[in-house]
């Protein structure tokens, strides 16, 4: 990812509302959010950066919040100060006060009436799976690890029940705070790649563990373990403990936001570790 080719590093931005797009490796936080118990999180150190090119206290608003060991190869936020900096200024002193593991590569002027979370119309995750007899030693935190050989043509017949507006009780985490849990989800795309079983889901929104969960019930069914029907049985039953066990965190990484206009800059999916496959494969919708 880098900065957009219309934008001019010396334009002043700030002085009202301000959307900044980064990525991160969760490996080491404790998930997005703040936390009052002061383990790390990527907000917490966000905000603390941005404080200090700012010069002022900066509290900032994401597009989705990952949950702990979760990564994000697009995530997006929004902020407001009284201050300007030029872009550059934002985008390179803000990552030298970051740790090597968040970095920011976008910073923007938008209107007041953009919210990073409530003007969304869309997030799409997608799940990296490892299927491979032995375990792997590079990317072992990047990438979700399963031993058993999958069928990954059965995983994404399966799943497909899952389209569409539906109560998704049964993909939720037990602490789930939503208000309700009907989501509607627009597509879930599962492909091979080598050892690599890519799971690509989209949807309005995501419930707490939702895309986990849903990743968990479909390697159950692609190892043969549970048959190709059951996806859609626990679906139906809109109860959680029908649905099996949630799906490591590893593997799992936030990689787009829609919003409605120009505001916010487009660029390849990531994660960077897949995009050789998906760009030989013109994968990408």
């Amino acid at each position: 990812m880098s900065l957009v080719k219309s934008d001019t590093p010396g334009t002043l931005i700030g002085s009202g509302r301000v959307a900044l797009v980064l990525e991160y490796n969760g490996g080491r936080y404790h998930g997005w959010q703040s936390q009052k118990s002061g383990h790390p999180t990527v907000q917490q150190s966000l905000e603390a950066a941005l404080s200090k090119v700012a010069d002022h206290p900066i509290e900032v608003v994401c597009a989705g919040r990952t949950d702990a060991g979760v990564h994000a190869s697009h995530q997006v936020v929004h902020f407001d100060t009284s201050v300007t900096r030029t872009q550059r200024s934002w985008v390179l002193g803000v990552n030298s006060n970051l740790s090597c593991d968040i970095s920011v590569h976008w910073v923007g002027n938008v209107t007041d009436a953009f919210h990073a979370r409530f003007s969304a119309k869309n997030r799409r995750y997608r799940y990296i799976i490892y299927n491979n007899p032995i375990r792997p030693a590079l990317y072992n935190r990047e990438v979700t690890w399963n031993y058993r050989p999958l069928d990954e043509v059965v995983m994404a017949s399966a799943a497909q029940c899952l389209v569409g507006e539906h109560d998704f009780s049964s993909f939720r985490a037990a602490g789930c705070q939503a208000k309700s849990p009907v989501r509607t989800l627009e597509f879930i795309d599962i492909r091979r790649f080598n050892d690599f079983v890519i799971l690509d889901i989209q949807a309005n929104a995501f419930l707490h563990h939702m895309v986990r969960n849903i990743s968990g019930v479909l390697m159950s069914i692609g190892s043969g373990c549970m048959h190709e029907g059951w996806v859609e049985e626990v679906l139906n039953s809109k109860d959680r403990t029908a649905g099996g066990v949630t799906a490591p965190p590893y593997g799992l990484y936030f990689v787009h936001v829609g919003y409605d206009g120009g505001d916010i800059p487009q660029v390849e999916l990531g994660p960077s570790l897949i995009k050789p496959y998906y760009l030989l494969s013109q994968t990408n919708r």
